[in-house]
């Protein structure tokens, strides 16, 4: 596959597995923007971004944040806080056509909105 992300949901390009099952992939931000920056992606490459987002997907979306809402508390950085980021389409400042939810988290972040 030419999608990033696909080939490393499937082991194609190597990565460090956080957390990983019949549906999702989880890996640390190659880039990341605080100690704790993991992105959670599908295996397979449903949705380009939430913009794509028919209806019926909302149950993969909402998989894809409780499984943060566990790792964070696995990592440690639940009780202080962390921060959810759905990146959308390229103003939005979404990277890689294969939908993903950032993690970050392990410091203070500062308000994004008001």
């Amino acid at each position: 596959p030419a999608c990033i992300f696909c080939q490393i949901a499937a082991r194609d390009i190597p990565s460090t597995a956080v957390f990983a099952d019949d549906e999702l992939y989880v890996f640390p931000d190659i880039h990341p923007q605080a100690p704790v920056h993991l992105l959670i992606i599908p295996k397979e490459h449903i949705l380009r971004s939430v913009a794509d987002m028919a209806e019926s997907q909302t149950g993969l979306l909402g998989r894809m944040v409780f499984r943060a809402k566990l790792l964070a508390e696995e990592q440690g950085i639940a009780d202080q806080g962390y921060r959810l980021v759905f990146n959308v389409r390229h103003h939005g400042g979404q990277e890689v056509d294969h939908v993903h939810l950032h993690l970050l988290g392990g410091q203070v972040l500062g308000s994004l909105v008001g």
